[in-house]
Formats: structure tokens, C-alpha cells, sequence
């Protein structure tokens, strides 16, 4: 019990002290889009199968100003092509915010988990350095969940694809970690952000309410698929990236306040 409130209380102080940090850098957001509503500039495409920059039948797509995954050219099977887009650069410190739905139907061979399953994956690897048949990139997951009309599916949860996190103060050692957010069932536009600072504290928020906190991001150790540039330890920085995992997902907005840039120029 000593132990467990020990660490209870060096972790309200920790987010204490980055929630002040957090404060501080709401005054005046400078909203960078990332995604420019007319083609995909800015971003690159990697699908399992398949080299970087190609973007294989026609997956992530532009049209009416939405960014599209859409599965029109795959004859409705999937075969676990897992498909990711990323940031041209990566990103430490910012808040991150994203308006996305749900729309059509799942393509019939796709894994049953996807079901109305897209994510954010964040501190990234780069695209080029993952192999070839690579299913997801090492990060860390931000998963965009939509419910089926009937059961409870929390949203905004994490996943650690060769990633480790610490939530409450404690190693987690599974996979993903529900949040408290409710279910969003249906095709409306949701709008999800983020908090990031670095390796030391992320928060998850959907409709102005925190619904997730979590800390230490890190490389898992004696991974083997580490690629050349990233060492085990603490994980600071990576790119953004949108998934692509069976199911039709659209994106209107995605855009960013850099907090590396305040009052100190753009790195």
C-alpha cells in the first residue's frame, strides 16, 4: 500500500507539472494543418506489401476536401494489407487534433478487431525504414474506435506496437489500455486531440474532457525489428500517421500546434 501510494502521489505531481506546461502554451495556439484539404502533400504512404511513397490501389485518397481510406480498388479483399500514411517530418512536443468518421462497410475478409478501427499512431518510425511486409509501424497507437449500434466500445484507447508506456505510475505491460471515453456509434464526425510531451506525458481528449493519461514512452528493449537509428530507451519524437485496417475511414481535418516552435523558432 505504501508503495502503490508512493507512486500515486509522484504521479499527480508529475502531471501537475505539465499540466501548468500544458497551460501555458494554450493562450495563443497556432493551429498548423497538416493535411491541406486538396491532395497529399505533406504526407507518405506505406502498405504492407509494397515499397514507401506507393500508394497501392489507391488507398489513401483526396476528394470534396476529405482525406479518404478507402478500399474501391481492392475487390473486397483486404488480405491484412495494412496501410499507413505519415508526416514528411517527425514531431516532440504538440497538440495534436483530428476530426474523422466511420462510413460503409468493412471489407469482408479484414480482421473482425477492425471493425470501425483507425488510429493515430504517433513517434513513428519513418516510413522507409520499415520492411517490406511490415504489418504496423514501431509507435505508439492512439486508436479511433466506432461502436456497432449496440455494445460499448471504449474510444480514443492505446495500443504499444514495440512500444512500452507507464499508466498510473506502473509499467503496463499489455498490449492496448481502454480509456473512459464513451461510445460513438454511428457516422458522425468526431473530433479527437492530443497532448504530447515527448517521452514524459501524453493525454488523450475527446470533447474537451481528458480520458486517458499515460507516461515514460519507450522503446521496448531487445526488440529485433528495431530499425538503424532507434535505440532502446526513452521515446521522444516520431511521426504522425493515419491507419488503414479494413474498414472505410475519413479525415476533414488534421492539424497542430507545434510547441516546439514557441518562442524559440522552428527547429
Amino acid at each position: 500500500m505504501k508503495n502503490l501510494l508512493s507512486g500515486f502521489l509522484i504521479l499527480c505531481l508529475f502531471v501537475s507539472c505539465h499540466q501548468q506546461r500544458s497551460n501555458a502554451y494554450t493562450e495563443e495556439e497556432e493551429w498548423i494543418p497538416l493535411f491541406n484539404g486538396r491532395d497529399l502533400s505533406g504526407w507518405t504512404v506505406k502498405i504492407k506489401g509494397y515499397p514507401a511513397g506507393e500508394n497501392a490501389k489507391n488507398t489513401f485518397r483526396v476528394e470534396d476536401g476529405i482525406l479518404k481510406v478507402s478500399y474501391e480498388e481492392y475487390g473486397d479483399i483486404f488480405n491484412n494489407s495494412f496501410g499507413h500514411i505519415f508526416t514528411d517530418q517527425p514531431y516532440s512536443d504538440y497538440k495534436l487534433k483530428v476530426e474523422y468518421r466511420f462510413v460503409g462497410e468493412q471489407l469482408s475478409d479484414a480482421p473482425e478487431w477492425a471493425y470501425r478501427n483507425s488510429g493515430i499512431m504517433f513517434h513513428a518510425q519513418s516510413p522507409g525504414s520499415m520492411a517490406l511486409n511490415q504489418d504496423f509501424p514501431i509507435s505508439i497507437e492512439a486508436q479511433l474506435l466506432g461502436g456497432d449500434g449496440l455494445q460499448d466500445r471504449p474510444n480514443g484507447n492505446v495500443c504499444t506496437p514495440g512500444t512500452e508506456i507507464y499508466i498510473q505510475g506502473n509499467p503496463y505491460p499489455e498490449h492496448c489500455y481502454s480509456s473512459s471515453s464513451r461510445t460513438y456509434h454511428g457516422d458522425d464526425w468526431v473530433t479527437f486531440e492530443m497532448v504530447v510531451f515527448s517521452d514524459s506525458i501524453v493525454h488523450h481528449i475527446m470533447e474537451g474532457d481528458t480520458i486517458l493519461t499515460y507516461t515514460r514512452l519507450s522503446l521496448t528493449p531487445d526488440n529485433p525489428e528495431l530499425p538503424e537509428g532507434m535505440v532502446a530507451g526513452p521515446l521522444k519524437q516520431g511521426y504522425i500517421v493515419l491507419q488503414s485496417e479494413g474498414h472505410p475511414v475519413e479525415f476533414r481535418k488534421v492539424e497542430l500546434v507545434n510547441f516546439e516552435n514557441k518562442g524559440k523558432g522552428k527547429k
